[in-house]
């Protein structure tokens, strides 16, 4: 399903779908006819502007929020203009599994689009990497991930876009065991718990967020 007040875009979108093999139920202009749609007839996932009728302000990203709390195997790829950090953190606070946050300008790179869907329906998430590079920027206090090595903190900022092991080892041109090394070192020096009903991998992302 489509939220998107931009006419051009949402057809625009729902005819890249389409060709490609996907089912668009619905494709509405703002985010309360987005939760119906899917209280009527739940999709595999929605896309959803976050700034919508009719104050343009937060109403996608309340639409997305209150899916993800009512339907949690709904994916939520939220596409914004530019980069809003408050937002992206509440969006991802929770729960970082079938969720997206994306640049508009990602969409115009099909390739990449398609591939964050299918991360996020595969119960994953994807993250725009301008995103994590602008909620990552030091602030004044002190940086909790400051222990960790250069090769450390490049593994931890692939797996907050989303990717799994192969994929961080192929991004960074460095082999699998090596990618199982820094990540084990990453929980380690940032304290993570092993506790049962934690994933360790959520719990880095956070963190890294959080920073």
């Amino acid at each position: 399903m489509l939220a998107e007040d931009s006419t051009l875009l949402r057809e625009g979108l729902a005819l890249l779908l389409a060709e490609e093999g996907h089912e668009v139920l619905a494709s509405v202009g703002d985010g309360t006819a987005l939760v119906r749609a899917v209280e009527a007839d739940p999709p595999d996932l929605v896309v959803v502007d976050i700034r919508m009728p009719p104050t343009h302000t937060d109403e996608g990203l309340r639409a997305a929020l209150e899916i993800r709390e009512r339907w949690p195997l709904v994916g939520v790829l939220v596409l914004s203009q530019h980069v809003e950090r408050n937002y992206a953190v509440r969006l991802l606070s929770q729960n970082a599994e079938r969720v997206g946050y994306l640049l508009k300008d990602r969409v115009a790179q099909v390739d990449e689009f398609l591939e964050s869907l299918e991360r996020i329906h595969a119960g994953g998430a994807s993250i725009d990497a301008e995103v994590v590079r602008q909620l990552v920027v030091r602030t004044t206090h002190v940086d909790p991930l400051a222990r960790l090595t250069p090769r450390e903190r490049s593994v931890l900022q692939e797996l907050a876009q989303g990717r799994s092991n192969a994929a961080i080892a192929q991004q960074l041109h460095i082999s699998l065991s090596s990618v199982e090394k820094n990540l084990n070192a990453v929980f380690e020096k940032l304290d993570l718990p092993r506790a049962t009903g934690y994933s360790r991998r959520v719990l880095a992302v956070l963190r890294y967020l959080e920073s």
